[in-house]
């Protein structure tokens, strides 16, 4: 006898990528594989949650040219976009620092952000 044991596959992606980023956020906070002024590496974002107003952090690979950062996902239900489009002030980590910024986002079929940091 054969027993099946059912999976909710979206669940253990999202479980995956959960410890996933326990591991990669403290990491990406502190500095390493952030882009430097220009190019590209790895960031985190905060945003404000939108229904919940607490502050969700999410590490993205950015394109950096100066001030400007470019994060993009190909997921048009991703929770973190939705936040920006509620409020447009996010916080970026680079070097070891949180810097704000303001996001605009541009919808399509690959879903684009570019965020301007404050000097």
């Amino acid at each position: 006898m054969v027993t099946t044991i059912p999976f909710d596959q979206p669940e253990l992606t999202r479980q995956f990528f959960r410890r996933l980023n326990q591991v990669v956020e403290p990491t990406v906070r502190a500095g390493v594989g952030n882009p430097l002024p220009l190019g590209g590496g790895v960031v985190v974002i905060e945003t404000t949650g939108r229904k919940s107003g607490l502050t969700r952090s999410v590490p993205l690979v950015a394109t950096r040219i100066g001030s400007t950062l470019v994060v993009s996902t190909v997921r048009s239900t991703s929770l973190w976009l939705k936040n920006i489009e509620a409020d447009d002030r996010v916080g970026v980590w680079l070097g070891g620092t949180r810097r704000d910024g303001t996001a605009s986002v541009t919808r399509g079929p690959l879903n684009t952000v570019v965020i301007r940091l404050d000097h």
